[in-house]
């Protein structure tokens, strides 16, 4: 056991759907201590190379407030240029939208999702999809638009620590984890995405194999607890 919790359990999650009043789409995420509020915001037109197709955009941003860790990190504003990590995670989320998004049905108009982790405890990458998935939901269901997002994504980490195949890792599991791993799926367990590293050993296929099937478990209750929350919204 783990801090109370098995090795195939999530952390509690926690979806707060319109905590800001004036986004669209306005979700504060928590999966354990991990919180990061996402927001989705409706624009008309699309960027220039893909006017007149009758197709829409998303695109998304991603940030640690400087405190959000527990010592304070320079803004990247202020740096002047973003850090890899965060580009390489705004392009995860970005496809992870898009990849249920139906760009004809959205017209031309650009979905914008922007995610700012509040706090962070491991898995900020996977809980922004998960909540940015709610929040694109919501704002395209106000703007009479639901047509356009036919199917859920959401995210989850895995990994090996200690020889034990976990699900849901936290920052101390996953920063001494063996094997770290990100899985991104639709609500009928279709891969969009697989991360798998090697940390510190390498695994086999039956391993790669059970952490998948652990994420699509997880996956599962993180769905129940999106459409769950969308409901009470609505």
């Amino acid at each position: 056991m783990r801090e109370g919790r098995r090795s195939d359990e999530l952390r509690p999650v926690e979806i707060v759907v319109d905590y800001l009043e004036q986004p669209m789409g306005s979700v504060l995420y928590s999966q354990g201590k991990t919180k990061v509020l996402c927001t989705a915001s409706l624009d008309e037109g699309v960027p220039r190379w893909m006017r007149d197709q009758g197709r829409g955009w998303l695109t998304a941003e991603y940030s640690l407030l400087p405190a959000s860790t527990g010592e304070r990190t320079q803004r990247e504003a202020s740096a002047g240029k973003q850090k890899g990590r965060t580009v390489e995670i705004q392009r995860l989320i970005g496809r992870a939208l898009r990849s249920v998004l139906d760009f004809e049905a959205l017209g031309e108009r650009t979905l914008w999702i922007d995610c700012d982790v509040l706090q962070a405890d491991g898995g900020t990458r996977c809980a922004s999809i998960s909540g940015a998935w709610v929040a694109a939901a919501r704002a395209l269901g106000k703007a009479g638009l639901s047509r356009a997002l036919p199917e859920s994504v959401a995210a989850v980490s895995l990994g090996i620590v200690g020889g034990e195949l976990l699900l849901d890792l936290d920052y101390v599991e996953d920063s001494g984890a063996e094997v770290d791993l990100n899985v991104v799926m639709t609500g009928d367990e279709r891969l969009v995405e697989v991360q798998a590293t090697a940390e510190r050993a390498t695994f086999d296929r039956a391993e790669l194999d059970t952490l998948l099937d652990l994420g699509a478990a997880g996956i599962a209750r993180i769905r129940a607890a999106q459409e769950a929350a969308l409901d009470a919204a609505a």
